[in-house]
């Protein structure tokens, strides 16, 4: 069977910078409903569209094909007293606490930004909205390992039966704020089960 539109598609995957080193290279493939369903970058689908279990390329997105460029605005400082304590780098929140006034001006469609805990001081504490990878040009080897038709529950959800929770935020196409949403352990995590790759 081809890669569609409304087929799931099975992909293993390593993903490395433009200097080739490696970033993620996960021991589980990505499962994805292909087809315009944001289940990964648009580049890559169009890459995948019309072939065949044991496809493999190498495709290099550029940040505004992948995670979107680097966002000074997105760096945050914020009094250490808003935040739980123990309070460690890498850790992961829904927004800054207290900042209703930022969210306002967000667009009210879009997910709520991820902040990253990138630095901790005595009182203060440095916050980063921009996705990990944004600013990056990324390198992307692909191989199709399955391919099949999408079931109607599929297709209605919009993404393969038990793959939601296990994707990365995407800048939307008309969106390049990169506003979306990604669950911590998502890039890089040691989570079970199928991944998507967007």
């Amino acid at each position: 069977m081809k890669i569609e539109k409304n087929t799931i598609v099975s992909l293993r995957y390593k993903l490395t910078d433009a200097q080739n080193n490696v970033i993620e290279e996960p021991d589980s493939p990505m499962v994805y409903l292909h087809g315009g369903y944001e289940g990964t970058f648009p580049k890559i689908e169009t890459l995948l569209d019309g072939q065949d279990v044991g496809y493999e390329a190498t495709i290099q997105l550029e940040p505004n094909e992948a995670f979107g460029e680097y966002d000074p605005e997105l760096l945050k400082i914020e009094p250490r007293t808003r935040f739980p304590e123990p309070l460690e780098v890498g850790m992961q929140f829904e927004g800054v606490p207290d900042a209703e006034e930022d969210a306002a001006a967000d667009d009210t469609d879009d997910e709520p930004l991820i902040y990253t805990v990138t630095d901790v001081a005595d009182n203060q504490v440095v916050l980063d909205g921009n996705h990990p990878l944004a600013g990056m040009a990324l390198r992307f080897w692909v191989q199709v390992e399955d391919v099949r038709a999408a079931t109607d529950d599929e297709i209605e959800n919009r993404h393969p039966e038990g793959g939601e929770g296990f994707s990365f935020g995407m800048p939307n196409d008309d969106d390049s704020d990169d506003d979306e949403e990604f669950p911590s352990g998502a890039l890089g995590g040691n989570d079970a089960g199928p991944r998507t790759l967007h």
